[in-house]
This record gives C-alpha cells, structure tokens and sequence, in this order.
C-alpha cells in the first residue's frame, strides 16, 4: 500500500476504496496510533477478546474459534489477558475504549465473581458497547450470554459415578463467589448423597486440585468430580502421591474436554464444553449488536458432552 493512499486515508480524502480505508484504520488501531481527530467517531474494527489466562488449555483454543469468527465477518480480534501483578481486567477495559473498538468477548471474567468489582461492566453498559460474556454470571449485567450448562455437566458426572457404584463423591470447584461452581454445587447438594464434607473450594490450578484432593481423601471418597480438567489433572497426582491409584482405588472427572487430555495417563474422563458453537454464537450476537440489532440480554445454554475414558472405573476394583 502506498504512501499517498495512507495520507488520503487518514486525511479524509475520496478515491479510496472502503476495503483499503477499513485496512489502514484497523493497522493504525492495532498499532496504538491514534485515530485523526475527524476518524474518531467511527468505531474500528476490533474487537476485544479478554481472557483470564492461557495456562489452562480451553482458553486459547476459545481465542482461536472466536478469532476465526471474527475473521469471517471482517474483525480482528485484540487478545486481552490478566496477569497476576500486571494489567487488570478494567485496565483492559479502558484501553478498548479508548482504541474504540467495535465491541468485547469475555471469557471467564470477573462478571463470574460475585464478591469482584463490576464497576468497569457497568462502564460498558453505559457507553453501549456492544458486549457478550461467556459462561455464568452475576445477575443484573445486562449483557447476553452463552453458556455451557453447569447443571447438566454436574448431573452427568454425577450420574456417570452413581452408575459405577461410588457413593462417596467428592467435588472439587472454584472459588465460593464463582458461579459456574455455585451452579454445580447446588446440583450435588441436591442429589442423593450430596455431603457438604465432601466440598472443596479452591483456585483453578494444578495445586489447588492437588491440596483439594488430598483433603478429601482422608474423608474416604472413591471418586471425585472436578470443575476443570487442570484441577482433575491435580487430583490425579494427589491420589499418587497418596500411594493410590487412578480409576482402580479413586476415579476422577474433570470439565472442559481441553486439548490433550485423551493423552494424560490415565486418559481423563471428562465433560466436554461445546466451544466451538459457544464461540461462533458469542461472535453472532455481538455482530448483531455492532449491527444495531436488538439482543436480548438473554443467557444461551449449551449441552455438554459427557466424554468417557480411563480415569473412571467401577468403585471397589482397588480391593
């Protein structure tokens, strides 16, 4: 692209197609240049992707169908993601908007933490950008979601274990404001044998499954339900480490289907988020908004699958 086609882009001038003007303003966006001022009421085509991390698996094959998605319908996506220590989620916030973008997708945010502060989704409300959030959240945000359904996950679990003959279940979740765990948990509380005793909150990482895990052992329980594959993946080493076995002495679940988990030892039983049709539906319905459509602030709920493998046997195979 040449020089006198960026200057008659950024100076406003004619002769230029609306391909080539979307293409120079989305690389001044995604360079942190600032818009000229008689640009700045159009909104770039970006939108933002803000993520809570990428150690756990699901979240950058999410990243990826939603980039996709966006592709498709000529946006990029601007990948967003908290660190400890470092750039907040409402810092993120601010950035988008001042970079103007057309709209955001969150995934696994704060808007899942009842005891967080919402105050930059209330931000976004008021600004009217367009904005969908992905899986549970607290209630009175105003935005659509879509949704992977915690109640029908945690009852497949559940059952899948019954069947097997385990009674004492243990169930390892987020922490106690998160809902998606909230969700399950009133599932297992209102099943047959659901035992507070036999509830660990914790944070979503290898060593959180790994201290849950080891917790719950000594209460005697001979299977355990996990609320994501990398807690299950802490699970499993707490039962080694305990000198037992996974499935013969204690089986385990996790939650999400992440990327090589067919490839642990054993290979994880685990519910399978549908990401694919959750990402092109959070793609749709912020399209639709950036379109002027009306979208409901609705929450759209997504079947899980239930995918067996080898980290769940019979209980009482141990001997």
């Amino acid at each position: 692209m040449s020089e006198a086609t960026v200057s008659r882009v950024l100076n406003g001038k004619p002769g230029v197609s609306e391909a080539t003007r979307e293409a120079v303003l989305t690389a001044l966006d995604v360079l942190g240049y600032e818009r000229p001022t008689q640009l700045r009421g159009d909104r770039a085509r970006l939108v933002g992707l803000v993520l809570p991390e990428l150690q756990n698996p699901i979240f950058p094959a999410f990243a990826e169908v939603v980039g996709g998605a966006l592709a498709q319908q000529g946006f990029t996506s601007v990948l967003c993601t908290r660190t400890v220590g470092g750039v907040s989620e409402a810092d993120y916030v601010d950035l988008l908007l001042q970079q103007q973008v057309s709209g955001v997708v969150f995934a696994g945010g704060l808007y899942a933490q009842a005891d967080a502060s919402h105050e930059h989704y209330r931000l976004i409300h008021e600004r009217g950008l367009p904005t969908v959030l992905v899986n549970a959240a607290v209630e009175h945000l105003g935005f659509p979601q879509v949704s992977s359904d915690d109640v029908v996950a945690a009852e497949m679990s559940l059952g899948h274990l019954r069947a097997l003959g385990h009674e004492r279940v243990g169930l390892v979740l987020g922490p106690r404001d998160h809902m998606p765990s909230r969700r399950k948990l009133e599932i297992f509380m209102a099943s047959a044998g659901g035992d507070s005793d036999l509830v660990e909150h914790t944070m979503f990482s290898l060593e959180g499954g790994h201290a849950a895990a080891t917790r719950l052992l000594r209460r005697g329980v001979t299977g355990i339900v996990c609320a994501s594959d990398v807690l299950a993946l802490g699970v499993i080493r707490a039962v080694r480490r305990a000198g037992l076995s996974v499935p013969r002495d204690v089986s385990v679940i996790g939650y999400d289907d992440s990327a090589m988990m067919n490839c642990t030892d054993p290979p994880l039983t685990t519910v399978r988020q549908p990401i694919d049709a959750m990402g092109r539906a959070a793609v749709e319905l912020l399209v639709a908004q950036i379109d002027k459509a009306v979208v409901p602030a609705d929450e759209l709920l997504f079947e899980p699958e239930l995918v067996v493998r080898a980290s769940t046997a019979r209980a009482g195979t141990g001997g």
